[in-house]
């Protein structure tokens, strides 16, 4: 019995945060977050050793490259990038990516 009030009062956390968030309207902003702070792991070990995910702004995620030969690269792989950024974020958070 206690453990069922327990899972029940999570729950509610759950969704009290859900709406709470949806209600200042930072839901979409905290996934564009999410974008950044997931970067690595989204992207892979290879690339990460070479890029940084810098900031997002409307959209457009900045990325930091070590070399020009992986900025092109990259810039080639672009649109797969963004749609598995999307994919994982679970929705269409970047529009595009900028290599710098």
């Amino acid at each position: 019995m206690i453990i069922s009030k327990t899972l029940n009062t999570s729950k509610s956390i759950s969704i009290a945060l859900d709406e709470l968030i949806n209600g200042l309207g930072i839901k979409r902003k905290l996934q564009e977050y999410d974008a950044v702070v997931y970067w690595d792991i989204i992207v892979g070990a290879q690339i990460a050793k070479v890029t940084t995910a810098t900031q997002i702004k409307k959209g457009v995620l900045r990325i930091k490259v070590k070399t020009s030969t992986w900025r092109n690269e990259l810039t080639i792989r672009k649109k797969e990038i963004i749609e598995r950024l999307n994919n994982y974020l679970g929705t269409e958070i970047v529009n595009d990516i900028k290599f710098q």
